[in-house]
């Protein structure tokens, strides 16, 4: 049996899963935190009848995200990864995100809340970490017909009117299957190294610019 693991702290909780060529079990826990981990991912082991061995390929979402969540999680992948039984693939959780819009990402964009008013934006390739004037500014300048939004960029009237004015499609973020990021094995090189991007630009960085 080879298996894929896919590991996202970045957002609420733990959200983990497992996937064969045929199979597939996860966990979704928005209470978890990073002391679960272990545990989660020895039911899943459970659930398929598989040992940590059939792991050959282990995904995990480096954020942006609060730190203590995004540090756990990356830990613990570069722990079970340490052995080099496996390899580990660190991708961005907006670029992860933006494969539940299906293969078509460059007509889908990604806006998540990153603090009231500033929001985190995957378009084109770039991540941002803008104001909703700016996300309104942009998703009209381009061709998009996805947005990935959460359950904030859902519930903002200025997006919301955005949202309906450009005729997109709006698919939430979470109650997807996280298999669906599978494709970025293909585009990402794996590395056992992999940093957290947790933090987000100051106000100062921000006006100064």
């Amino acid at each position: 049996m080879i298996l894929d693991l896919y590991v996202d702290t970045s957002r609420k909780g733990v959200s983990m899963a497992i996937a064969s060529a045929d199979r597939y079990e996860e966990s979704v826990n928005p209470e978890a935190r990073g002391e679960t981990l272990g545990g989660t991912l020895d039911d899943l082991l459970k659930r398929m009848g598989a040992t940590l061995d059939d792991v050959k390929r282990v995904m995990v979402t480096l954020g942006p995200g609060s730190f203590s969540g995004l540090r756990t999680g990356v830990a613990f992948c570069q722990g079970i990864c340490f052995s080099g039984k496996r390899n580990l693939y660190g991708v961005t959780t907006l670029q992860a995100l933006q494969q539940f819009a299906g293969p078509e990402t460059a007509s889908t964009a990604v806006v998540i809340r990153a603090r009231n008013g500033y929001w985190y934006m995957r378009l084109d390739g770039k991540e941002y970490f803008i104001e909703t004037a700016e996300v309104v500014e942009k998703v009209k300048a381009a061709n998009i017909v996805k947005v990935v939004a959460d359950d904030s960029a859902m519930a903002d009237a200025a997006l919301q009117a955005l949202f309906a004015d450009s005729h997109v499609e709006v698919i939430k973020d979470t109650d997807q299957k996280l298999q669906a990021w599978a494709p970025l094995f293909d585009t990402v090189k794996p590395s056992l190294i992999q940093e957290a991007n947790y933090i987000q630009p100051s106000y100062f960085e921000k006006l100064s610019k």
